[in-house]
C-alpha cells in the first residue's frame, strides 16, 4: 500500500510517498533514516478534489508530534504553516503564529476562530496552559474524540443496512408497478368476466400506459422533495423530537448523551478545570431536557452536595456510574472514575445497537418481503380464480 507521508527530520517536516504493508513498517524505515513519522495516510486509486478545510485532527497530531520532539509553540506552528502552504489551513496557522508573536496565550487565539476550534478544544488547551504540559492535554482531546468517532460511527453503520433494504426494496416495488404489472395487466384485458384482482390490476395498468410517465415523475420527484426537506433544520428537529420520544429510543439517547457528558467531564478534570466549570462546559453536549436538569444540579453541587448524590436525583447517571462517581470522590480521582463511566455507557450503548440490529433488520425484511409478496400474489391470484371457475 502507498502512504503519503509527514516526517520529522532534522528539525524539518518532510512529506513524501512510500510504500509499505503497514504503519509500523513505515515507522521501522523512516527511523533506520533517521526520521520520526508525524502522520500517515493511505493513498487510494483515485482522488477526489475537495474542498480546502481546516483539519483539526490533522493539526493536532501534527501539534503533539512536534511539541514531543523538542520543538517550542511557536516553532511547531511555523513548521506546520510551512508544510501547509497557502491554502485553508495555512491561513488560520498563520493566524495563530501573529496571535503569538502579539503575546496571547494559545487558548485566546483560539477563541478568535470559533469555526475552526471547538469550545471544548479550547478549554482543554487553556487549562494545559496553567500546567505547562500542552501535548499531554492535547493527546487526551485527541483520544476522547476518537472515541466518540467510534460510538458515531457504529451508530451509522446500524442504519447502513436497513437504509440499503429500504431502498432495494423500493427499486423492486417500483419495477412492479410501473413494468411487470402493466405487461401482466394485457392477459386479462380480452377477458369479460374478471375477478376483482385482474380487474384492479387492468385499470392500473390502463392508467400507466396513459399517464405512467407522469406519474413516475411524480413519484421520483415526491421522494426527492422529501430528501430535500428531511436536510432541513427544521424538520430534522421536528422529526428528532418525535422520534426520541418512542421510549425505547429516549433512553437510548440518554446513554449516549452520558457518555459524551461524562468523557467530556473527565477530560476537563484531567486539565485541571474545577468540577463546575467542566460540568457547565459539558452542558452543551446535552439535550435540552438533560441540560436543565444539569443546571439544577449544578446548583446543588455549589451548595456544597457531592456530585455521586445529586446527579441521579435528575437522572442524569446509570447505577454502575454513581458508584463509580462515589468511589471517585472518596480516592480523589474523579476525572479517571469518569471516563471509566463512559466506557461503562459505551459497553451498555453497544449492547442497544447489537439489539436494535437484531430486532429491526429481520422486522423490516419481513415488512418489505410482504409488500412484494403482496404484489407477487395480486398478480397471480386472477389467474387461480379463473382456472377455479373452469373447474
Amino acid at each position: 500500500m502507498r502512504y503519503k507521508v509527514t516526517a520529522l527530520q532534522a528539525g524539518r517536516l518532510q512529506e513524501m510517498e512510500l510504500d509499505a504493508t503497514s504503519e509500523d513498517e513505515l515507522r521501522e524505515r523512516l527511523s533506520a533514516q533517521g526520521a520520526k513519522l508525524v502522520s500517515a495516510h493511505a493513498q487510494t486509486s483515485f482522488s477526489l478534489k475537495k474542498k480546502n478545510v481546516f483539519g483539526l485532527s490533522l493539526f493536532t497530531q501534527e501539534l503533539i508530534a512536534l511539541l514531543e520532539a523538542g520543538l517550542t509553540l511557536v516553532e511547531a506552528v511555523e513548521t506546520l504553516r510551512d508544510k501547509g502552504g497557502a491554502d485553508g489551513g495555512g491561513v488560520v496557522l498563520t493566524r495563530l503564529i501573529e496571535g503569538l508573536y502579539q503575546g496571547l496565550p494559545l487558548s485566546r487565539v483560539l477563541g478568535q476562530m470559533p469555526e475552526h476550534f471547538p469550545p471544548l478544544y479550547i478549554a482543554t488547551v487553556g487549562s494545559a496552559e496553567k500546567t505547562g504540559h500542552l501535548a499531554e492535554a492535547l493527546k487526551r482531546y485527541h483520544h476522547y474524540e476518537s472515541r466518540l468517532a467510534a460510538v458515531k460511527k457504529k451508530i451509522f453503520s446500524a442504519m447502513v443496512y436497513p437504509m440499503v433494504i429500504i431502498t432495494i426494496g423500493g427499486g423492486i416495488m417500483l419495477f412492479l408497478l410501473f413494468y411487470v404489472i402493466p405487461k401482466f395487466s394485457q392477459i386479462y384485458a380480452s377477458m369479460k368476466t374478471l375477478p376483482p384482482a385482474a380487474q384492479a390490476m387492468l385499470w392500473w395498468g390502463d392508467l400507466v400506459h396513459s399517464n405512467g410517465q407522469y406519474i413516475f415523475v411524480a413519484i421520483i420527484g415526491s421522494i426527492a422533495a422529501i430528501v430535500m426537506l428531511l436536510r432541513t433544520d427544521t424538520v430534522q428537529a421536528s422529526l428528532q423530537e418525535v422520534f426520541w420520544r418512542i421510549p425505547k429510543l429516549e433512553s437510548y439517547r440518554s446513554l449516549f448523551s452520558l457518555t459524551r457528558f461524562y468523557r467530556t467531564v473527565g477530560l476537563l478534570l484531567a486539565g485541571g478545570l474545577s468540577l463546575v466549570a467542566a460540568m457547565e462546559l459539558a452542558a452543551q453536549l446535552l439535550p435540552s431536557t438533560m441540560r436543565l436538569a444539569l443546571a439544577q444540579a449544578i446548583v446543588d453541587i455549589k451548595s456544597g452536595q457531592g456530585l455521586s448524590s445529586t446527579l441521579p436525583r435528575y437522572g442524569l447517571t446509570t447505577p454502575v456510574s454513581e458508584r463509580l462517581l462515589r468511589v471517585g470522590e472518596q480516592s480523589g480521582e474523579l476525572a479517571t472514575m469518569c471516563e471509566r463511566s463512559a466506557q461503562f455507557c459505551d459497553e451498555e450503548l453497544d449492547r442497544a445497537i447489537e439489539m436494535f440490529t437484531r430486532l429491526f433488520e429481520p422486522v423490516l425484511m419481513l415488512f418489505i418481503g410482504v409488500l412484494i409478496g403482496g404484489i407477487v400474489f395480486l398478480l397471480y391470484m386472477p389467474i387461480f380464480e379463473l382456472a377455479g371457475n373452469m373447474q
